[in-house]
């Protein structure tokens, strides 16, 4: 509801500074007549024109602005089967991966990011382990579980997966207490 509310805003703002713009350029260029004279000089003249020129462009941009669609849509990958069209989602398959990824002991803290590509999907991952596996085996373990799964579970194919080890968790330390 606030969105509607601000683009309606934004749509008779621009409007109407759209029209006072045009109507001081109007009355400044001797285009409308008027019955006041500004004996400030050309300077004062060519500032003003100026100003409303640029408050019109403004305008015109925000009013374009309020009244342009989002894009209804969001992101997915879309197949083409026998039985007809299937448009999974690009957050399914951010979740996919990280349920993947969650699989593997020792990672923490999933982040995924997916790309479209001519050669399939482009998966990163970003993740932080515990350290006490070996960060090879643990980003292996990972790009190889995330691609099968993925790949099982959607049909569509995953050319990449990256991993980003971004940091270590820190294991609590305990301080005992005496009484």
């Amino acid at each position: 509801m606030a969105k509607i509310l601000d683009r309606l805003l934004l749509f008779l703002y621009s409007l109407s500074i759209g029209i006072l713009s045009v109507t001081a350029i109007l009355l400044l260029s001797g285009v409308i007549p008027d019955k006041y004279e500004i004996s400030d000089g050309p300077a004062v003249y060519i500032a003003a024109i100026s100003v409303a020129v640029i408050l019109f462009l403004l305008s015109i941009r925000f009013f374009y602005i309020s009244l342009r669609r989002d894009r209804a849509s969001l992101p997915s990958v879309d197949q083409r089967t026998e039985y007809g069209d299937i448009q999974i989602s690009m957050e399914t398959i951010e979740n996919l991966s990280l349920k993947a990824a969650g699989k593997v002991k020792g990672i923490r803290d999933l982040k995924s990011r997916i790309r479209v590509s001519q050669a399939g999907l482009e998966i990163m991952i970003r993740a932080v382990v515990d350290g006490e596996h070996s960060l090879p085996l643990l980003t292996t373990d990972v790009q190889r579980q995330v691609h099968d799964f993925v790949q099982e579970t959607t049909g569509i194919p995953v050319a990449d997966v990256s991993v980003y080890i971004a940091n270590l968790t820190q294991a609590p330390s305990f301080k005992s207490r005496v009484e």
